[in-house]
């Protein structure tokens, strides 16, 4: 039988590394972040030290009548947290968002798993390589063009034809438009638009950010890479 202190480490281990994960995830403002990814950490791995332990400390020991399975709560996680990981796919027109995000948190039930059975190593090796592949491999993840992506906010004066005459602007230059939202408000005559821009090769930042300037009726923009 383990030390308390030994479970408190598995914990904390769990914890830690899953936070890892949803730091990366929040730094992209991701729909769940550092405390959504630490606490799936830390869930896991305390379901996974129950799952190990409990039969002792409920003074099972071999009792005669009595058959205790202890990967029952541990794969119970694995099965649960599809339903956590379901909420963070949003789905809008024919694009789908959040797919990474929903395979992050599943990756990291398993990180708490690990680290909740004691695999320290693996489960620091896990974290790792979850890491590079949310970093290093969106350099070579294609998204439909050799360009960059932009998440553009804009607000517009409203004026009769000037959402499609801003879009136009943006067709004429081969930049792509996904994930859009429109927002309008009616009494003050403004709306506000939120997209992904995929900018062709050739369309540096400045000049995209120039074409933006330069569209007629914008009052506000806020223009962030991804």
């Amino acid at each position: 039988m383990i030390s308390h202190w030994d479970m408190l480490l598995r914990l904390c281990v769990g914890a830690l590394l899953g936070g890892a994960i949803g730091f990366e995830r929040d730094r992209h403002r991701r729909q769940a972040g550092l405390r959504t990814h630490f606490l799936v950490g830390l869930a896991s791995a305390t379901f996974m030290v129950v799952s190990a332990h409990f039969a002792f400390f409920q003074h099972y020991g071999g009792a005669p009548g009595i058959a205790v399975d202890p990967s029952r709560i541990a794969a119970s996680v694995v099965s649960g947290i599809g339903f956590l990981a379901g909420g963070a796919i949003l789905k809008t027109g024919l694009t789908i968002q959040g797919l990474t995000t929903a395979a992050g948190l599943w990756l990291v039930a398993s990180i708490g798993l690990c680290a909740g059975a004691g695999m320290y190593p693996e489960a620091v090796l896990v974290t790792v390589l979850g890491l590079l592949s949310l970093t290093l491999l969106r350099v070579f993840e294609s998204k439909g063009s050799d360009g960059l992506r932009r998440e553009v906010t804009v607000t517009l004066a409203e004026t009769p034809g000037i959402v499609p005459e801003f879009f136009g602007k943006l067709a004429e230059v081969g930049a792509q438009v996904t994930d859009l939202a429109i927002d309008r408000a009616l009494e003050a005559h403004r709306v506000t638009i939120t997209f992904e821009a995929q900018l062709p090769a050739g369309l540096g930042f400045s000049p995209f950010l120039d074409l933006l300037e330069a569209a007629p009726g914008v009052l506000e923009l806020h223009v962030r890479r991804l």
